[in-house]
């Protein structure tokens, strides 16, 4: 009887231990869970992706879904402490906004759940060589990467008579030196002479867009963070130049672009957000979730900086609100 007992009794212990192991972050849902935000600055697109990460968490939990939401305010160096204080709070699933916070939580866990928005290519952001659309492991995510050649095209076909283009961006973000790259491969063969202008820092920005602006007919500026963190020292050297500018999202075009070709950072958020949802409530293993990009991208222009410069668009374009 005592060893019935004994029996009976590491069974119950068994089966609590199986219980508890259904309800952690990866493999059951909670009663609470607490994700963490590390948003690399404060902008217009970045802040759009991560309000509708926030919409459709809090639309499937509820109250049961706290936020420890941070911002690193541009500064790169930030992130891998933020993203520690993250890890060591043992929040449930974290959400990396653009690359340099990715880079910090793929470098902070392997456990906790990562996932990754407003990254344009995700090969280029972690250093993966052939990458396939699945990062594997602990992180997935979205990506912003709008069709490179759809741009460039864009620029041809509202700038027909430029014949050098500049192509300003970031040195230190990586996806941005791959967007510039791809944009001068296309330009190139359809026979317009690129320039490449990359500035360090916010230091640097107003004299290389300067020099920028003083050799090239028209500018293109990827979805760079810092771009976008600065597009008003940019639009002040644009417009006295006369140099329009092609953007690679809306938030840029609507500072210091002329037209773009974008996606709805919003709707990027959201479909981030109920990637989140599947992970946390246990019906999709992070590991097998390959990168999901933007269902459909939109046309649109400044009405200020087009009328202002004299560029005229198409009636398929959208204007900026």
């Amino acid at each position: 009887m005592k060893k019935l007992t004994k029996l009976m009794a590491l069974c119950l212990a068994l089966m609590m231990v199986l219980a508890l192991a259904s309800c952690d972050s990866t493999g059951g849902e909670k009663d609470s869970y607490t994700v963490g935000i590390c948003q690399l600055a404060p902008h217009v697109a970045l802040d759009a992706a991560t309000q509708g990460f926030k919409d459709a968490l809090t639309e499937e939990f509820g109250d049961k879904v706290t936020f420890d939401e941070q911002n690193a305010g541009g500064d790169d160096s930030s992130c891998p402490t933020i993203v520690a204080g993250l890890v060591a709070n043992n929040v449930d699933l974290i959400l990396a906004n653009a690359t340099a916070p990715l880079q910090a939580a793929a470098s902070a866990t392997t456990e906790i759940p990562v996932l990754g928005t407003s990254i344009t290519e995700y090969g280029t952001a972690l250093g993966i060589s052939d990458f396939s659309g699945t990062v594997g492991g602990n992180v997935s995510g979205t990506s912003d990467l709008a069709p490179l050649d759809q741009q460039a095209q864009i620029l041809v076909d509202i700038f027909p008579e430029a014949k050098s283009v500049g192509l300003l961006y970031c040195s230190g973000e990586p996806n941005s030196v791959y967007q510039v790259q791809t944009v001068k491969s296309e330009l190139e063969a359809k026979g317009i002479t690129c320039q490449l202008y990359a500035f360090t820092d916010v230091n640097d920005l107003p004299a290389v867009t300067q020099n920028a602006c003083d050799n090239s007919d028209v500018l293109y500026i990827p979805t760079d963070n810092t771009a976008a963190n600065n597009t008003d020292t940019i639009a002040n050297i644009v417009l006295a130049s006369g140099t329009p500018v092609v953007a690679g999202e809306e938030g840029i075009c609507a500072g210091c672009g002329c037209v773009t070709l974008s996606i709805s950072y919003y709707d990027l958020g959201v479909a981030t957000g109920k990637m989140a949802v599947k992970i946390l409530k246990g019906e999709a293993d992070i590991s097998e979730m390959p990168i999901e990009y933007a269902p459909q991208f939109t046309k649109k222009y400044n009405p200020a900086n087009c009328e202002a410069l004299g560029v005229n668009v198409p009636d398929d374009f959208e204007a900026i609100a």
